[in-house]
């Protein structure tokens, strides 16, 4: 009986420590109202602009709102890419990371990259 009860203790500890992840994207083109067109040569690709947010639960609560996590993200990385003139960010990628220790911990992030496009 007490090898028994080792061995549940062993698993229970186990499973209560494993982790899992999982990884979703979103793909989303100009974030803002911009009409350009782009039948010439008009352009080119100067960089790229990358920005990061992060959310923790520590058994359930606390964190952000996946809303308020995609807007953070995409606010730095519109930060990070200093754009000047004739510039603006195309071909926007959202990325979604879980990572969780389940029921206790689980951090999300949400980071977000896209193209810096110059006009001519």
């Amino acid at each position: 009986m007490k090898k028994f009860l080792t061995i549940c203790a062993f698993v229970a500890a186990t499973l209560s420590l494993t982790g899992c992840a999982g990884v979703a994207n979103t793909v989303s083109n100009n974030l803002t109202q911009t009409q350009v067109v782009l039948s010439d040569d008009n352009f080119k690709v100067i960089g790229h602009a990358y920005g990061e947010a992060t959310a923790t639960y520590i058994c359930g609560i606390g964190g952000l709102s996946k809303k308020a996590l995609y807007n953070n993200a995409i606010s730095e990385m519109s930060k990070n890419a200093n754009l000047s003139g004739a510039q603006t960010l195309t071909n926007t990628t959202v990325h979604y990371s879980v990572a969780m220790w389940t029921p206790f911990y689980v951090k999300i992030t949400c980071s977000a990259t896209a193209n810096i496009v110059q006009f001519k």
